[in-house]
């Protein structure tokens, strides 16, 4: 309370008019971000630069939203006077000025863009009625979007004027571009949008018929993997003398020892670790929960971070940003990007490097060192026996006592 009253004294002196009575309030929720003290009283002074903006332009707190925000960056930005952390401090006045209820919520999605409203309400199809995950929403959204822009640019949208061949055209022109595999969820993500259309009513025709398929042979490809040797390389190579390296070194335990996804890393909360039990809770594809045993040097890594390297914040979420704003991942990509340094940092360069190479790895060791194909099914959690099935073409051996011998014609040796 001391650092605060401090801060507020100080706000005082910059003559704080209209915005002064929510100071308070604006100084905890930096203080519940972990912004340091230089820093707060940096985002304190643009509030007083803001505060002045308003008492000369005669706007009323009450009245504040987005546009106001605009015409202050445009106004300091015309004068040459526009410091960085300026915008984003206003917007950070606004989110708490509707936590208080001063201010009205952003504008409804009937004042946005038909677009946005769209991409809004098929989020929410897939995440509730369809129960799919984040990452797996955020992989269809793209999709749509470039759908929807290619047919109808950035107009109205009249879908019920959508026909087979806008479909189908635009498949056929996007996938020779993409992988294989980019190409089938192109594909998938296309025929959940149009059937999510046709149950809406928003066209009468069932469209996802008209989607072609692009040729994909199951079980074509190897998987990516590491040798044993390699991933302990990458687990060696961090640095665990930083925070940083102590964060990130957890994380690479959790994808390589336990096989998580990377948005299963990013989804992990404080309560998901049962310490008594040595058991870890994880979010798995389709909103199933599974528990996992929380071995023994994952469960160290873990407990030396939360201990002494997680920043003090509200959010939940186990693994959180080492700078402020201190908040959880905002995606997967945040897991794959610290598996990519690593391998970097160690001089690998496999072709897949995100955070499934490690799951890859460890299916892949398992198999090696005689685990049964339902064991590893059972360790990655695969709600079907044929997702695994890949991994049988990395076992040579296995492979080699099942191939017929060469058959001997003519007496040839």
């Amino acid at each position: 309370m001391h650092q605060l009253s401090e801060e507020t004294v100080a706000s005082k002196r910059m003559g704080l008019g209209s915005l002064g009575s929510y100071i308070d309030a604006f100084t905890a929720s930096m203080l519940e971000l972990g912004y340091t003290e230089a820093t707060r009283r940096t985002q304190l002074w643009h509030l007083s630069v803001i505060d002045r903006w308003m008492a000369r332009n005669a706007v009323e707190v009450g009245d504040l939203n987005e546009s106001f925000v605009r015409s202050f960056a445009e106004e300091r930005r015309r004068e040459g006077v526009l410091h960085k952390g300026q915008v984003a401090t206003f917007c950070r006045l606004l989110q708490l000025l509707r936590e208080q209820n001063v201010i009205p919520p952003a504008r409804e999605a009937s004042e946005q863009s038909e677009l946005a409203v769209l991409e809004r309400t098929y989020e929410r199809y897939l995440r509730l009625e369809r129960g799919l995950t984040t990452a797996t929403v955020q992989n269809y959204m793209p999709f749509l979007r470039r759908f929807l822009l290619d047919r109808f640019g950035h107009g109205s949208l009249h879908l019920q004027q959508l026909g087979p061949a806008d479909v189908s055209g635009f498949v056929l022109r996007h996938a020779p571009s993409m992988s294989a595999g980019s190409a089938a969820l192109m594909i998938t993500a296309m025929r959940s949008f149009l059937r999510f259309l046709l149950y809406r009513g928003e066209i009468k025709m069932d469209l996802a018929a008209a989607v072609p398929t692009v040729p994909r042979w199951r079980l074509s490809t190897l998987p990516k993997y590491l040798k044993y040797e390699e991933v302990e390389r990458v687990l060696e190579g961090c640095d665990r003398s930083t925070s940083h390296g102590r964060r990130n070194y957890a994380i690479l335990l959790l994808l390589a020892r336990l096989g998580l996804r990377g948005g299963e890393v990013v989804a992990l909360e404080l309560a998901d670790i049962n310490w008594r039990a040595a058991e870890i809770s994880v979010r798995g594809k389709g909103s199933l929960h599974h528990r996992l045993p929380l071995l023994h040097d994952v469960g160290q890594a873990l407990a030396d971070y939360l201990k002494h390297d997680r920043p003090h914040c509200v959010t939940r979420r186990v693994f959180v940003r080492m700078k402020a704003p201190h908040h959880g991942f905002a995606s997967p990509v945040a897991v794959s990007t610290i598996v990519r340094r690593a391998l970097e940092r160690v001089g690998l360069a496999p072709l897949l490097k995100g955070a499934h190479l490690l799951r890859h790895s460890l299916a892949t060791g398992m198999l090696r060192n005689g685990a049964s194909m339902k064991e590893i099914g059972e360790v990655l959690r695969h709600r079907l026996p044929s997702t695994t099935e890949i991994y049988a073409k990395v076992d040579i051996g296995g492979l080699g006592a099942l191939a017929l011998p060469w058959p001997n014609i003519g007496g040839a040796q």
